[in-house]
């Protein structure tokens, strides 16, 4: 239990789950944001297959994340799940002491944890401009900060970015803005700890033609590999575009989205 917590307080935020004989040979541990739906349940799959150690990072859906380490431990693998909100320091700074306190250590970070809200400039909200900001950029940020104050040397980072950086889609102007500055993020970090061995990449799943989250959990756990460790620095683009393709107009741009749907929860695609 971290210091200073008490029962309910680990109750709420972490539920922990290893199998029997998987902690005695160290193996690599993996956070993996975002991890109860989507890329990053794929992902925290695929790495525990590989023998990872997994944190199942959520915002909110308990359950979802429950539910992933419950089939990670029906398949002889080692997983735990740990409540943080992506984009509060504190939060985060959590999720990595108390996988640290779990695990020995963190050697692979996968920050699939996104929010993603479409409409057009004329007619978006700025508060939601700003939660959308607030979980897409400051979220990589802080995770990838603790993330290079936190990884043993030779680890990895992987953030998921979007090929949406790459087109000028109707009523992505907001969501594009953010993944721009999870590139950004990665290239300079990628530089920044290249002296330990850590590399830092992005995948970016195409929007016209997009990989399922299986696909994308491949290419992510290639990189983190040994044999992927010689990529850095890079954001892998899952582009298919036929000679002379031209994107797809959205509909509904001209028209200003309903309140409801102009708002989600903080990290939509990952729990």
């Amino acid at each position: 239990m971290p210091p200073g917590a008490t029962a309910g307080d680990v109750s709420q935020s972490v539920c922990v789950a290893t199998h029997p004989g998987k902690m005695t040979g160290r193996p690599r541990v993996a956070i993996v944001t975002g991890g109860s739906r989507g890329i990053g349940r794929e992902t925290a799959r695929k790495l525990a297959s590989r023998g990872y150690a997994v944190v199942v990072n959520y915002a909110g859906n308990q359950a979802a994340a429950d539910a992933v380490v419950d089939e990670i431990l029906a398949a002889n693998g080692t997983a735990l799940a740990i409540r943080a909100d992506v984009a509060d320091e504190l939060d985060v700074e959590r999720l990595f002491t108390e996988t640290i306190e779990a695990f020995g250590g963190v050697d692979v970070v996968v920050h699939a944890a996104r929010q993603m809200i479409l409409g057009p400039v004329a007619d978006s909200y700025l508060d939601t401009f700003d939660g959308l900001q607030r979980t897409n950029v400051r979220g990589t940020f802080v995770v990838n900060q603790q993330a290079s104050r936190q990884l043993r040397d030779g680890g990895a980072i992987v953030n998921v970015s979007s090929s949406s950086v790459g087109m000028a889609f109707p009523t992505y102007a907001a969501y594009a803005a953010s993944k721009s500055a999870v590139d950004a993020i990665t290239r300079v970090l990628a530089c920044e700890l290249r002296g330990r061995d850590i590399t830092v990449n992005a995948v970016a799943p195409d929007l016209e033609r997009p990989g399922t989250p299986e696909d994308i959990a491949n290419v992510i756990a290639f990189l983190v590999s040994k044999n992927g460790h010689w990529v850095n620095g890079q954001v892998i683009r899952g582009e298919c575009r036929r000679p002379g393709h031209r994107p797809v107009t959205l509909t509904g741009a001209t028209s200003r989205p309903k309140r409801e749907s102009d708002t989600s929860t903080a990290q939509t695609h990952g729990g």
